[in-house]
């Protein structure tokens, strides 16, 4: 089974911290913390960087806590890039404030809606994670970190445009060399170029293709675990 493919390095080298001294565990965590800081910072195009002005520290929080949980995670889905109803509030890919507010604290929402947002897509991705066993055991990133939207349409979604592309490509295998999965999987086919010929590929749920994003994400995971 094909686990990952080269992406684009990153523009700004992909330096990793070195700490000297200290245990392998805290070379880690202080080298996602600086791969979260350079995402806080950096400019990809012309997207909405989520993580910058009003409530941007707390969606950084958000990914924070994510990616704490899943420390021990085997398997990363890279999507294609962060959307209106979902990461652009929550800070996390494939996720809702609807999902935060059913996981409860530490998460916390960012928008003035009383119940949230919620995002089709990462309603139907939360709930295969869920049936099959799988939520902690599965990362879930996009390959552009920020959220491309239509021109004065900030509530709205775009395909990224190759350089975005390539800028977020870079922080998507800063992720990868930090996790080491056993299995990426490219949800649709702008995460499926980035990764390469070979790579695990399922369909994007969006448009009707829950389905087969089930069918194909489950499929996946039974010949990963078959293979232990």
């Amino acid at each position: 089974m094909p686990r990952r493919g080269r992406l684009e390095p990153p523009l700004d080298g992909g330096a990793f911290v070195v700490c000297v001294g200290h245990s392998a565990k805290d070379t880690i965590a202080a080298t996602v913390e600086q791969l979260l800081r350079d995402i806080a910072a950096a400019r990809i195009g012309v997207t909405h960087n989520q993580y910058r002005g009003a409530g941007g520290a707390r969606r950084l929080a958000n990914l924070r806590h994510y990616l704490e949980q899943r420390r021990g995670a085997d398997v990363v889905a890279l999507g294609e890039a962060a959307g209106y109803q979902g990461m652009r509030w929550s800070g996390i890919a494939f996720t809702s404030e609807r999902d935060l507010l059913r996981w409860g604290e530490p998460f916390r929402t960012t928008s003035d809606r009383p119940r949230g947002w919620s995002e089709p897509s990462g309603t139907i991705v939360h709930r295969v994670l869920e049936d099959l066993d799988a939520e902690r055991r599965v990362v879930l990133w996009n390959t552009v970190p920020h959220h491309p939207h239509a021109p004065r349409s900030p509530l709205s979604n775009r395909r990224p445009s190759a350089s975005e592309i390539a800028i977020g490509a870079g922080f998507a295998e800063r992720l990868l060399d930090l996790l080491q999965p056993r299995l990426v999987v490219a949800v649709g086919r702008v995460a499926e170029a980035v990764l390469g010929p070979g790579a695990a590929y399922v369909r994007h749920p969006a448009n009707g293709g829950g389905r087969a994003f089930a069918e194909g994400f489950g499929a996946l995971l039974a010949l990963l675990d078959a293979e232990r």
